[in-house]
């Protein structure tokens, strides 16, 4: 038996397309898991910050300071509020 989750949860709705919906209906039923705990798995993954797995030296910050086609959106200050490591290493690699 699997424990909850005690995180708060907002209550919140969207509109899918009725053949997603579906779909989502039956991958949910596959994984043995409700449709809510199946779209805030795929939510979170899809939206989770990977961090690289080098480590972060002086010559990869460079590097991609020289990428002009990286655009980085600027965390909310909830938002770091929320994640001090975020903050953390946005400060320390992104802000000058």
């Amino acid at each position: 038996m699997k424990t909850m989750d005690r995180k708060i949860r907002i209550q919140t709705a969207f509109r899918f397309p009725p053949e997603l919906l579906d779909r989502m209906k039956r991958m949910a039923i596959r994984k043995q898991i409700s449709l809510n705990q199946l779209v805030e798995q795929t939510m979170d993954r899809e939206t989770r910050l990977e961090l690289p797995s080098v480590s972060m030296g002086p010559h990869i910050v460079e590097e991609i300071k020289q990428l002009h086609c990286l655009k980085l959106t600027r965390p909310t200050d909830e938002e770091f509020a929320a994640d001090p490591k975020l903050e953390y290493l946005w400060k320390k690699y992104v802000e000058d």
